[in-house]
């Protein structure tokens, strides 16, 4: 479904990504993984069609770059690590622009439209709040606002920019579940860059490891996620547990003190 041919972005001087090479399978979640500064927002934006890069990405078979805004709308979502709000705006209305490439030239919703967003906000447990303005929500609220509009969208790649960064663990969780679920039942492709390791590595299908805009590693979570590997790029403190259910738990250990 998304195929990466030695990627480039530069701004100005500075190589933000080099040769970046992938292909993530349709129906596949793959992890992006790094430290700050590795490449992985640019990766993103320019997977969305948002930044000119020098290489190929090809999405369904169609090279992105010739691809109208209103076409490529329709194939790929895009979650922003820092999206916009409208203050005035409420939930329910942010949550339909999401639907705004569905929608004729008269600008006009639909029924269909309608309830879409009615049945992606009930299963973000939105429900609630779906008439208060967006300027009364909490960071958290506003994170599963955005990724409702996402999934209101209907497009079969999801590029989510740390998705859950502002929920606390239990909500995490569950947003994660959500999109693991409507991936299976959808047979979306996702592509998510995550902090929390541990995270990645449970809901990814493959991990990609990007070190300096280079990619560093490729694989399977259990590929991937090994002390060696990490420690280069995150600190020698970083180490992977098995868990007593077989899962990968990665940790950050302190420096021993005298």
């Amino acid at each position: 479904m998304i195929s990466l041919a030695r990627v480039t972005v530069r701004y100005g001087s500075a190589v933000a990504l080099d040769g970046v090479t992938a292909q993530v399978p349709a129906g596949q979640w793959l992890g992006l993984i790094g430290p700050n500064g590795a490449g992985k927002t640019t990766l993103l934006r320019a997977t969305a069609g948002l930044l000119g890069c020098e290489g190929q990405i090809r999405v369904g078979g169609k090279a992105i770059g010739g691809l109208a805004p209103r076409r490529l709308a329709r194939l790929i979502a895009y979650v922003p690590q820092r999206p916009q709000f409208p203050p005035d705006m409420t939930a329910a209305e942010y949550v339909l622009l999401g639907r705004t490439a569905h929608i004729g030239y008269f600008r006009v919703e639909s029924a269909t439209d309608r309830q879409v967003c009615a049945e992606v906000i009930d299963r973000m447990a939105l429900a609630p709040m779906a008439g208060r303005a967006l300027r009364t929500m909490s960071g958290g609220e506003l994170q599963r606002v955005v990724l409702a509009r996402a999934l209101a969208q209907e497009a079969p790649v999801l590029l989510l920019d740390e998705p859950t960064s502002a929920l606390d663990l239990g909500r995490r969780m569950d947003a994660l579940e959500l999109i693991d679920e409507l991936r299976r039942e959808r047979g979306l492709t996702v592509v998510s860059a995550i902090h929390d390791l541990t995270l990645a590595g449970q809901f990814a299908d493959r991990l990609l490891l990007l070190a300096a805009g280079r990619v560093a590693a490729l694989g399977i979570p259990a590929a991937v996620l090994r002390d060696d590997l990490l420690a280069g790029h995150f600190g020698d403190g970083v180490r992977v547990l098995l868990t007593g259910d077989g899962d990968l738990a990665v940790i950050s250990r302190r420096r021993e003190r005298p």
